[in-house]
């Protein structure tokens, strides 16, 4: 059904303007403008969506700069609402695999509605008995990330020690619980007592620090390790890293997923431990959570029966308002977030 062509108002955020260092609001703007509910005529496999929940990541802050290596990323277009991970509601649809009705997630406008004509990464919504805001967090890319992270790329086994850093937020909380359901020894570092209190007392972690009440992570990371790191679950980058680095164990594992610490400097800082990765055998290895998903089926299979069974805990951190989102986004690079950062467009 390519949809009743109803003209409706559709707030929106834009981006302003490239801009380098620290991201700020004004980076963004809100503006209204208004939309038909209908596919247009010339757009055979076009999906019309009303956004329900925006997945604010910070691999976004990235893409407001322009000096990015298009192979991986593209950048906004000034002028335009910014892109990112969304949950949605199909109101008209020329495409065979989406109907009216149908939930959805994948990339999104940063807007109330949006034309959906690129579907990679586009799924639909089987299940419905769990919150619909997860598949923002656990059920979408972040908990891929995690899930095909951790078990995939850092090849965990039974009784090896884990240090996770940036642990509280959307894919270090799931990490943190999916080594302990594999009955690993995990640590986990934050921010503030708030979530560092959150890591050991909901999420189970074994441990939990600050990493801003530490002059030495390197100590640090030796009080909590004595024996040495197995895997570490890289969030964080920089001067993290570089501690990390001289107390890996023999063959450790180390999966890169982010280094959110870089990604506002000009200049990004140097790691200068790289020589005990030769002498200690590390196995460093990036990767990008759509590699996986062509495997989203086998992932559910294990995730969802987790959730239903409360053996893993999820904490969403909620904005209200689509005109609160440059805020909610800005603050995930200050930590003001406790969990998995969303805005609420609209609720079902």
């Amino acid at each position: 059904m390519a949809g009743s062509g109803e003209t409706v108002s559709n707030m929106q955020v834009l981006f302003k303007n490239y801009e380098s260092g620290f991201p700020k609001e004004s980076d963004m703007y809100v503006a209204t403008t208004t939309t038909e509910l209908k596919v247009p005529e010339g757009f055979d496999n076009g999906v019309l969506v009303k956004n329900l929940y925006l997945s604010c990541d910070p691999y976004m802050i990235i893409m407001m700069k322009k000096s990015i290596d298009p192979r991986t990323f593209t950048s906004y277009t000034p002028g335009s609402p910014l892109r990112g991970y969304g949950v949605a509601k199909v109101l008209a649809s020329r495409h065979p695999d989406f109907k009216e009705g149908d939930f959805v997630w994948g990339t999104v406008g940063w807007e109330e509605y949006s034309l959906i004509t690129s579907f990679q990464p586009f799924f639909k919504i089987q299940d419905t008995d769990v919150p619909l805001s997860y598949y923002t967090g656990i059920l979408g890319m972040p908990g891929m990330t995690a899930y095909f992270g951790f078990y995939q790329v850092c090849s965990p086994k039974k009784g090896e020690h884990v240090y996770i850093s940036a642990a509280s937020g959307a894919v270090g909380q799931l990490v943190g619980q999916f080594a302990k359901l594999m009955g690993c020894y995990v640590v986990g570092s934050a921010g503030s007592k708030e979530k560092v209190d959150l890591l050991k007392n909901k999420f189970g972690f074994d441990e939990a620090f600050n990493y801003k009440e530490e002059p030495d992570l390197n100590a640090a990371l030796g009080r909590y390790f004595p024996e040495g790191i197995d895997i570490y679950f890289e969030n964080v980058g920089g001067k993290m890293l570089d501690a990390v680095l001289p107390n890996m164990r023999l063959r450790g594992r180390i999966a890169v997923c982010g280094m959110i610490s870089q990604y506002n400097l000009d200049k990004p800082e140097g790691v200068f431990n790289l020589m005990t990765v030769v002498y200690k055998r590390v196995r460093i290895e990036g990767f990008v959570v759509t590699d996986y998903y062509d495997q989203y089926p086998k992932f559910l299979d294990f995730v969802l029966p987790c959730i239903r069974e409360g053996k893993i805990e999820y904490v969403e951190d909620i904005s209200e308002g689509l005109e609160n989102g440059p805020a909610a986004l800005v603050g995930l690079f200050s930590g003001q977030n406790v969990g998995k950062k969303l805005v609420v467009v609209a609720r079902e």
